[in-house]
């Protein structure tokens, strides 16, 4: 009838990310629920809840030095929420939908199965997972979607679900971490004598060769991602490179390391910008390890200059690029989507959300009869 007000259409954003301890007493829970993920530690399923205590409890007095300098606990799910709330103020304009945002921590709370009943309860028509890891992998947000789907079933929770899988190299999140890096680089370039040469390393979290040889994207979607912000930043000659960090057992690791990177600029007397590119929001891997740890490494080698560029956090521009990305994905049709709609990597990246989605269809249209 004329004059009577559409109903909105109700869109649960699941936001998904790591998460980390809110307490000393959550740290070995913490990396107990890390190290026996299956696609974290890709070992024998009888091997795995055992070798996983025990690198949980190999690691626990490092990781609680490590949080003892954050006050003892991840700043990550305070920064996710204000995201979430951010992301929902953006949105809350557009026409025919009311957003509300929920948020599923794969290692801590909140997790997956708490986000599943809080969406159930909340009834909506369509659900969004949006994982805040920009580039795929099967470590992060494979892992977490697998975690949500296992959660909705045990919750009963059915819905149009779309997942957006990747936003490596989107043009928004491309120019705004651009803005960031280039105001950093400014004030670290004011900080130098001018002979003084600045290298930035972009600096991604690592993973184990065999992962990404195995057909993970991950590694080709940070190279796009830092491919994108050089190009969005327009500074010609810009010395720069992508390295990785973090690496935590034995096995060899995609590479250069950013450690490696950080001797070769003190061999080369080169200051440093450090760029977490593959972590949107501000955790114990920038804050210690960066912050800290490297920039310990630096003053030792006698690197000329260290200086960080923040981490995306709630920058109005990073929260717009999200909603841009959140509207792109609800709009697209697709019950799997990529920041640009269909898949991105190329074929050899077997693990691509979108090769097994091809493949598993191909699986069921053979068994089922003719």
């Amino acid at each position: 009838m004329s004059g009577e007000t559409m109903p909105k259409r109700r869109v649960a954003i699941v936001l998904f990310n790591l998460g980390g301890p809110d307490r000393p007493e959550s740290v070995r829970p913490f990396l107990v629920n890390l190290f026996t993920d299956p696609a974290i530690l890709r070992v024998p399923g009888f091997i795995r809840p055992w070798l996983g205590r025990l690198i949980a409890w190999r690691r626990t007095k490092p990781a609680m030095e490590n949080y003892a300098i954050l006050g003892g606990r991840s700043p990550l799910l305070d920064l996710t929420e204000e995201q979430g709330r951010s992301l929902e103020a953006a949105m809350a304009g557009d026409p025919g939908i009311e957003v509300r945002s929920f948020i599923a921590m794969r290692y801590w709370h909140p997790m997956s199965d708490e986000a599943a009943r809080a969406v159930k309860d909340w009834a909506p028509d369509e659900v969004l997972l949006f994982p805040l890891y920009p580039q795929f992998s099967t470590t992060t947000t494979g892992s977490s979607i697998a975690a949500w789907q296992d959660s909705c079933r045990k919750a009963g929770l059915s819905v149009p679900t779309t997942t957006l899988c990747c936003w490596h190299s989107h043009g928004g999140f491309a120019m705004a971490t651009a803005q960031l890096v280039r105001r950093a680089w400014q004030e670290a370039r004011a900080a130098l004598p001018e002979d003084v040469p600045l290298r930035v390393l972009f600096s991604a979290h690592g993973l184990p060769e065999s992962i990404v040889n195995a057909g993970d994207p991950y590694q080709w979607q940070v190279e796009q991602t830092v491919a994108s912000v050089v190009e969005k930043l327009d500074m010609p000659g810009l010395d720069h490179i992508v390295c990785y960090q973090s690496r935590v057992t034995p096995q060899k690791w995609i590479g250069p390391s950013t450690e490696d990177e950080i001797e070769r600029a003190a061999h080369d007397k080169a200051a440093i910008l450090i760029c977490p590119i593959a972590f949107v929001s501000e955790h114990s891997e920038t804050l210690v390890e960066l912050d800290v740890e490297y920039r310990e490494e630096a003053d030792k080698l006698g690197i000329p200059g260290y200086f960080r560029v923040p981490a995306q956090n709630s920058d109005p521009d990073f929260i717009a690029a999200l909603a841009d990305l959140a509207r792109a994905a609800l709009g697209s049709g697709r019950s799997l989507c990529s920041f640009a709609g269909a898949r991105q990597c190329p074929k050899q990246h077997g693990d691509c959300p979108h090769a097994r989605a091809t493949a598993e269809r191909r699986q069921v249209a053979v068994k089922e009869p003719a």
